[in-house]
């Protein structure tokens, strides 16, 4: 399992020890102990370039995900999910209205983004959306409870 990290935001710091460890503590939930993830931080206005160049999307977000494009021989190179993008200003200010902490918001979009990468969608199937939402909501209880028995 491979979690490569990258910080691309002055807004806030961020503990990268306990991003990596959550990261693959998800992977591990989804049954997904040989996947390769990329997870970038960036702020509101490269998530609104990224939301406009990759999405037609003239707006910020909150979280993207990227399939990784490489053609490989899945057996020989590990799974390459590909990477997911966390807009850090917009974490903090979900986590301030919804009365949650600053990492629990972030554990939902990375939860949210790797389970776009692993095939659950939410935006033409109500149903579709509904099981994504309580997946989301399992893996996130799940973090949480291997989060404070360290």
């Amino acid at each position: 399992m491979k979690i490569l990290i990258k910080n691309r935001q002055r807004h806030k710091p961020l503990n990268k020890t306990k991003l990596t460890k959550t990261a693959r503590n998800i992977l591990s939930l989804l049954e997904q102990p040989t996947a390769e993830l990329s997870i970038l931080f960036v702020g509101d206005r490269k998530m609104l370039q990224l939301n406009n160049d990759y999405r037609g999307i003239k707006k910020s977000t909150d979280v993207l995900s990227f399939e990784a494009q490489l053609p490989l021989n899945h057996s020989e190179a590990g799974n390459i999910l590909g990477d997911v993008v966390i807009n850090v200003a917009r974490a903090e200010s979900q986590a301030e209205a919804y009365g949650t902490g600053f990492y629990d918001e972030i554990y939902h979009l990375l939860i949210h983004g790797v389970l776009h990468l692993s095939g659950y969608e939410h935006e033409n199937s109500r149903y579709r959306a509904g099981k994504m939402r309580k997946k989301e909501e399992e893996i996130f209880d799940a973090v949480k409870k291997m989060d404070s028995k360290h």
